[in-house]
């Protein structure tokens, strides 16, 4: 940034973008109540202070979105099982936090999000995909009968993805 802007103005700018209250702002940087009350709308007109506060506020807006690269790389941690989640589990004397990688189908969904980014993905890897994900199914659904479930209910669908991806 280069914006010469007095210590007062820097202040000012800096207490403005905390509180939003241009009065209050101009009082804390050190200014008088009276100058405060008559020109705090005139120090947010300044060219100098309004360039300085518009990129500040940029700044500080980039550093709360996630940008595409970031969520691809938090997307390829989740696929590749590297990030742990904590889960309560129940055991004979209580509840006990466990961290373990995400699910199959988790993984899955990663994935997929990953190559819904990269149209020209190759149909080998959409196949193994595919196949990844049937074997998720078909282990949920064994899971699920050896728990003493009555799951009647697999959905399987040959030839493409079972949630119609």
């Amino acid at each position: 940034m280069s914006h010469k802007l007095t210590s007062k103005q820097q202040k000012f700018a800096d207490e403005y973008i905390e509180s939003g209250n241009a009065f209050q702002s101009a009082i804390n940087a050190g200014y008088s109540k009276n100058y405060s009350k008559a020109q705090s709308s005139k120090l947010l007109e300044n060219v100098g202070i309004k360039s300085y506060i518009d990129e500040r506020m940029q700044e500080l807006e980039s550093q709360k979105i996630m940008g595409a690269k970031e969520a691809i790389e938090l997307l390829t941690s989740i696929a590749r099982g590297e990030i742990k989640e904590t889960v309560v589990v129940s055991t004979p004397i209580g509840a006990e936090e466990v961290q373990k990688e995400a699910d199959f189908k988790t993984r899955i969904s990663a994935i997929r999000e990953i190559l819904k980014r990269y149209p020209d993905s190759d149909k080998l890897t959409e196949a193994q995909v595919r196949k990844a994900s049937a074997e998720a199914e078909i282990v949920e659904y064994k899971a699920e009968v050896l728990r003493g479930g009555n799951s009647t209910d697999i959905n399987i669908t040959i030839g493409g993805d079972a949630d119609g991806d």
